[in-house]
Parts: C-alpha cells; structure tokens; sequence
C-alpha cells in the first residue's frame, strides 16, 4: 500500500501561473458597441422626436427623383396665405420683397443699359445688337400695323363689357404683337425656333417663409411654418430648351438689401385657405422647353393711372407693377428651379433668370428676375447672404395717340427693349 504524502499549501515560485500573461508590446482590441446610438423616438410626442421625424423627411425627400420629389415636397396641406401678383394694397412691394427675399434694383442689368435712358442721342440710336437697322425697321413698321388693327378693331367693335377692356382689347392687341415679334425675330435668334410660346399658362408656386406660433386648436402653442402660395396667369410666357446667363454673379447678391417686415401677413392684408399645394411652370415636367425666358402681361380693369393721382396715389402706380413682377417672376424661376431638383433644403447651385414685360396697352414696363436662393425657412436661412435680385424700369409709353391712320408719337426706345428682351440668349 503506497504511503500517503501531504502536498504544501503554497505553490513553489517555479510553477508557472494559470492565468494567462500579457505582453507589453501587444496592442488592445477595440471594443465595439454592442447596440446603435441612441436616437429620438419616431412616435412620441417630444421636441426630439419632431426633429428626428422633421431630418428623416427632409432625408427622403433628398433622395427622391425629382417626380417624386414634388410630391413630397406638397404633399402636406395646410392653411396657407395666398398671395395675389395683381394687388391694391398699399406698398404692396415691400411686403412681397420680403416674403420672396427680392432685392430691387431701379434700371436694368448692364446688357439693357443703353435701352432705358431717354437722351435724345439713345433715342435716334440705331438698331439694338444682333439686328440690322433694315430689320429694325421692319419690325417698327410690324408694331405699326398692329396698333392700327387694333385701334381699327377697338373702333369698330362695340364697347367691352364692365372690367373686361384689358381682356378683350389689350388682350388681343399683346397677343399679336408677341407672335409677330417672336416670329420676325426667329430668323436672328435661333433660340426663338426651338421655343415654345403659351398663351394664358397657369403658373403656381409653394414655398414656407417664416414662424408663427399656432394660437388655438388642439395644436396650440406649437411652432409651424409660414406657407405662401401663387397661382399667376400670365397672358403668355416664352419657354426654351437652354437656360438663360445669368445678369450678374451670384457673389454680387450678399450686399443687397432686402426690406425686413416685423408683422404677420395677414396685417398686408393676406388670406389664408387650405387647398391642394402645386408647383407649376406652364408645362408638364418631361417638356424639353423646361427653362424660362420672358413673361408678358396686362394689368387689371381696375388699374387707372389718372384715378390714382386724383386720389393722391401716384406712388403707387409703380408699386403696383413692382410687386406684380416680383411674385410673377418668383413663382416662375423657382418653379423652374424646383424641376430641376432645387428645393428648401437643397438650395440653386446656379442662379435662374427670367424677364417680364408687363403692359396697359399704352405704358410698357420691363423687369429682369434672378433667383439665386429657394433656401427660406427658418432652419435654413439663418446664416444665407444670398438674396434674389429684380431689376425694373418706370413705366415707359408706346405711343402717344392714333390719329387719320398715323400713330402719333412712336417711341424707338420701347421698341429696342422689345427687341432686346426677345434677343437675349445664352452665350455659346
């Protein structure tokens, strides 16, 4: 029977350990998270989870096409203040400058200078670029003829009917003189052979500007943005398959100034309604002729020049076609822009131009729009320098009177602006 030993409670110091050793010289393992970070809730009803819910939108609608991208974009339908281009209130101009962030600037761009002045030397200057002064005359001689026809019709037709002068008199009288003009002037400008001319388009545009806190209803005390609508009619619009040169560099917007207006919209006054939110530049989104050239409208029966100087209003005069242009021209080039993926949170890489004549069959008036940011809101206009620019002219008469089958008094200058509007092109 083999004899039993007792084994000692201590290890001898040449035992080596169990555990295992660890060398200096190895580098640690990086830990991984076992779980994702932690974000807001989707479903609660806290400030996180409305922002969380405010960035997964703005997410998916960034990765949307552009079809897709619309819809989201006016898919939400809310009470909305409707903003009319053709309005009576009072500096009406101001208001839309600042709802549209438009700066103005008296005269036009630099191209269109030497048009705008009224020295008798710019007056007898010959015909504008692009033409000859055969061709000039022959289109004076064609903006003749259509005042004489229309005055000819204006005598034998009976009287309009109450406030439907500018319809059924300026109406037809704009409507022949663009075609002819666009016509007359293909042969020069190439551009005008692939453009697409529409008569009585409808134009519409959505945007949010602005903050207001919602003061009753189950909502009550919760922010929401301002949201703001056009639906313009223009008598007729041009449209192209290029898009335009800019008038100046985008860099050239940060020092304007634009009028800020402390007090809510409907103080202007504007009205809200609830109806379905669209974006529409006159043509469907897949129409090769995507891009904007030159609007043209009449004023309302309404619109009386004398009555507003009786009335001591004759700063208005101007005002009135100022905030015309400017909601005209700003539902147009950012509907433009938004076919081209461009929205609130994904601002113009590139500036969008447009031109606006707008007329009583007597006064012409010429604007020229460039939009160099859509980016409005509250979340993303905080540090924007960018601001969208609208150059103007003052009301400039055609004509003076139609006497024994003459027209009295033609003015060159108006016709040189005409011709120089529909000349513009982009640069090769």
């Amino acid at each position: 029977m083999a004899a039993r030993t007792r084994l000692p409670l201590l290890l001898p110091k040449s035992f080596s350990p169990l555990r295992t050793q660890k060398h200096v010289h190895t580098e640690a393992a990086v830990k991984e998270p076992s779980y994702p970070p932690i974000v807001a809730s989707l479903t609660a009803k806290s400030k996180a989870a409305r922002l969380r819910q405010i960035e997964e939108r703005v997410k998916k609608i960034c990765a949307s096409p552009v079809e897709e991208k619309l819809s989201l974009i006016t898919r939400i339908q809310r009470m909305k203040f409707v903003v009319y281009p053709q309005t009576f209130a009072r500096n009406a101009d101001r208001w839309y400058k600042h709802f549209t962030k438009t700066a103005y600037i008296p005269g036009l761009p630099e191209k269109f200078t030497p048009g705008t002045e009224s020295s008798p030397s710019v007056v007898d200057q010959t015909a504008p670029p692009g033409i000859d002064d055969a061709a000039f005359n022959e289109i004076r001689d064609l903006v003749t003829r259509v005042i004489l026809h229309e005055h000819w019709h204006k005598v034998k037709k009976r009287k309009p009917f109450l406030y439907k002068t500018q319809e059924q008199v300026v109406g037809p009288f704009l409507r022949t003189l663009v075609s002819g003009l666009t016509y007359s002037l293909a042969k020069y400008n190439p551009l005008l052979r692939l453009s697409s001319l529409d008569l009585r388009p409808q134009v519409n545009f959505y945007w949010r500007r602005g903050k207001r806190t919602i003061p009753k209803g189950h909502r009550k005390g919760q922010p929401e943005p301002i949201r703001f609508q056009i639906d313009d009619r223009p008598h007729s619009q041009i449209r192209i398959p290029q898009q335009l040169t800019q008038f100046t560099p985008l860099e050239a917007s940060y020092t304007a100034e634009v009028p800020e207006v402390p007090y809510a919209p409907n103080l202007m006054p504007l009205f809200r309604r609830q109806y379905e939110n669209i974006i529409f530049t006159g043509a469907k989104l897949p129409d090769p002729a995507c891009y904007g050239h030159t609007q043209f409208h009449f004023v309302p029966d309404r619109y009386h020049r004398e009555r507003m100087a009786r009335q001591k209003q004759s700063d208005q005069v101007e005002a009135f076609l100022r905030a015309h242009a400017i909601a005209s021209l700003f539902a147009w080039t950012g509907a433009q822009a938004t076919y081209q993926g461009f929205w609130n949170y994904e601002d113009v890489s590139r500036p969008f131009v447009s031109q606006a004549v707008i007329t009583d069959g007597h006064f012409f008036s010429f604007f020229c729009y460039q939009l160099n940011t859509l980016a409005l809101s509250v979340e993303v206009d905080t540090n924007n320098p960018r601001k969208n620019l609208l150059w103007g002219t003052e009301s400039l008469r055609l004509y003076e009177d139609v006497q024994d089958g003459e027209v009295l008094g033609l003015n060159d200058g108006v016709i040189r602006l005409l011709v120089q509007f529909l000349m513009n092109q982009p640069h090769s």
